[in-house]
């Protein structure tokens, strides 16, 4: 019985420990279960919306600084220019505002603006700098965002850079932009298409056909340069020449490309029907040809990607460039047709 007791007992201590270790390791687990666990890291946003969220920000802080130039400053044309710059800010930054982020429909587009502290103060040639640096960043954004963002960014980029050389010249330092803008870019050599060219016409909204609608704009431009040459004055005469030379180029390329993308450009017409009042004021329909042609570059930046919408972002800047030369409006987004009334007003 002792031998029996004693064999036991080694056996029962080894019980109870392994009935301890199974307590403390079911406490244990447990205790983990009932340990929340770290919740996973928020994705980052796409790379569109983050762009689309740099342009309001920066439109809203230059605004600002915009808005306190214009009313401290005493030479009315920096004062102009300034209120220029803070109307075309306003305007964009509007475009670039989400629904859900507006003010009430009742409260006034105007009417509410960041305090005066949400900027430092500038001076117009530093102001310039900045909307210069601004709209650089939005062409550069608006190489690989989505089509739509892609289309807004480089109309606001390009109409931030046109209203920086004006607010640098109103304020008598031009070369607080020198450096901005962007390079003419060449169109991408004709080759493989992207991808295979389907058996069935591409469809109306794809990327050829929007080519091919840059390549009759183009067309129609230089048949209107062509005619108003001979009736404009000699010191207009050399630019407008410069100008044909440059939609002609632009014009082959859009065609080549067009065909790169299964597009189908059409032939070349004889003439194009232009409206009463061209020949009598060429520079005023050269101003209306130009901005005709920046919807069709828009289309080609939403539509395109990599060398071919880098090729439209140059054309449309070139084109706002020379609509502007004639005394035209590119308007506050180029390349876009905006609705002012449909925009949401700005947060208070």
């Amino acid at each position: 019985m002792n031998d029996d007791n004693q064999e036991n007992r080694p056996r029962m201590r080894y019980f109870r420990y392994a009935v301890l270790s199974l307590a403390a390791l079911l406490v244990l687990s447990l205790g983990f279960a009932l340990i929340p666990a770290e919740p996973p890291a928020p994705q980052a946003p796409p790379f569109s919306e983050q762009a689309r969220t740099a342009a309001f920000e920066d439109a809203l802080k230059l605004r600002t600084a915009g808005r306190q130039l214009a009313a401290g400053t005493t030479d009315g044309g920096a004062a102009a220019s300034a209120h220029r710059v803070v109307t075309l800010l306003t305007i964009q930054a509007r475009a670039l505002l989400l629904p859900e982020d507006a003010a009430p429909a009742s409260a006034s587009a105007t009417s509410t603006a960041p305090p005066a502290s949400a900027a430092p103060e500038m001076t117009m040639a530093g102001l310039a700098t900045a909307l210069a640096a601004s709209g650089s960043q939005r062409l550069k954004d608006a190489e690989t965002a989505d089509g739509g963002m892609a289309r807004l960014l480089a109309g606001a980029g390009t109409a931030q850079l046109l209203a920086a050389r004006d607010l640098a010249a109103a304020a008598g330092a031009p070369e607080a932009v020198a450096g901005y803008g962007r390079a003419a870019a060449n169109a991408p050599e004709p080759g493989t298409p992207p991808t295979p060219c389907p058996s069935v016409p591409p469809a109306a909204t794809g990327p050829g056909t929007a080519l091919a609608a840059a390549a009759v704009a183009e067309q129609e431009a230089v048949y209107g340069y062509q005619a108003a040459l001979t009736r404009l004055p000699p010191a207009e005469a050399g630019p407008a020449s410069e100008f044909l030379d440059r939609h002609q180029v632009l014009a082959v390329d859009a065609e080549a490309l067009s065909r790169l993308y299964c597009g189908t450009p059409p032939p070349q017409q004889p003439g194009y029907v232009l409206d009463a009042g061209f020949l009598a004021a060429p520079a005023a329909g050269l101003a209306r040809l130009e901005a005709a042609t920046l919807p069709a570059y828009g289309d080609v930046v939403a539509l395109t990607h990599g060398p071919a919408r880098a090729w439209a972002l140059s054309a449309m800047q070139s084109a706002a460039d020379r609509a502007l030369h004639w005394g035209g409006d590119p308007g506050p987004v180029p390349g876009l047709a905006l609705d002012e009334a449909q925009l949401p007003p700005l947060p208070g």
